[in-house]
């Protein structure tokens, strides 16, 4: 068997091991990109390599995991693994994240202290050699301002499903709110995602214009079928607004870079005949947008909506005074 398809059994053996639900077919053919009868001989391979291999029915769907979990020797991490955990916890301290931070390098550390003493101190060298010759480019920005503890406290809200409580610093001043909690968004700014008591729909809280946050008894109530990923959706980057069906024409020379570029979970490429695109997709946020589109330096231009044409023009007399 070549080394390639033997890790890829060892990562799916890891997969199965750490599953809690296990992973049905469909899931191993998304996870390793392989069609239904490869991912067929992927889990008949493993299976024959861990006999303790169960096989769980949920409703129609066959799900399999590996109880137990694996032997230590199975379980190690390789060097690349820690040098990218060790980088993402000095990324998220760079860009003002210390909760997310600590959390990192402490999961580091549980993990190096399963390593084999030997096997640890090897490690060890390898990967302060990677973090030497490894950097993340940050690009300028606001640093999230952001209270660990109260994340922690809104964290475990979420978690409890528990109305929370706090006061909150906004246009009009400060003012006391009640709010159900529905999740978190990170990003250069962090946001409780919550519906205030007795209001219909959820909306954005800042955590930096958050303070004594207090878990309530009474549970939480989130608007009936909401969805995080629909909501963010909504939005291109964090404004909430009603949606707008976006078109924009993105010259030839800018093509191939546009379609390696995520602009939104909606996002549709149309080949034109010159090589352009037309690129499509549906959300709100469009001051935001507006924004984004500056970076393209005139190489994306906007067809429509007309409001978002209007926008853009604002935009540029605002800064060309």
């Amino acid at each position: 068997m070549r080394l390639d398809k033997a890790t890829a059994l060892l990562r799916l053996a890891r997969r199965l091991a750490g599953s809690a639900e296990g992973l049905a077919l469909e899931d191993i053919a998304a996870e390793f990109e392989v069609d239904r009868r490869t991912a067929e001989r992927m889990r008949d391979a493993v299976r024959d390599l861990f006999p303790q291999m169960q096989e769980i029915r949920s409703g129609k769907t066959k799900r399999f995991r590996i109880p137990g979990g694996l032997d230590p020797f199975f379980e190690a991490p390789s060097v690349e693994e820690l040098a990218d955990l060790a980088m993402a916890a000095r990324g998220a301290a760079d860009l003002g994240q210390p909760s997310r931070a600590e959390n990192l390098r402490a999961l580091g550390g549980k993990i190096e202290a399963r390593i084999r003493p030997a096997q640890r101190l090897r490690y060890a060298t390898d990967v302060e050699a990677l973090a030497l010759s490894e950097r993340i480019a940050l690009r300028p920005g606001p640093r999230p301002a952001c209270d660990p503890a109260n994340l922690r406290l809104l964290r475990t809200a979420l978690l409890a499903v528990r109305r929370v409580r706090f006061t909150y610093l906004g246009a009009g001043g400060s003012a006391i709110r009640e709010v159900d909690p529905c999740g978190l968004l990170f990003g250069s700014v962090y946001y409780l995602v919550g519906r205030r008591v007795g209001a219909e729909a959820a909306v954005l809280w800042r955590l930096d214009r958050i303070s004594r946050p207090e878990i309530l008894t009474e549970p939480a109530q989130p608007p009936e079928g909401f969805d995080l990923q629909a909501f963010c959706d909504q939005s291109f980057g964090v404004f909430q607004e009603p949606v707008s069906d976006i078109s924009l024409w993105v010259s030839p020379q800018a093509a191939q870079a546009a379609l390696q570029h995520r602009f939104h979970p909606t996002q549709n490429f149309e080949r034109l005949a010159d090589g352009a695109l037309r690129l499509r997709m549906q959300t709100g946020g469009l001051l935001e947008l507006c924004w984004h589109l500056f970076t393209w330096r005139g190489e994306i231009r906007i067809e429509g909506p007309e409001s978002l044409r209007d926008m853009m023009a604002e935009e540029v007399a605002r800064f060309a005074a």
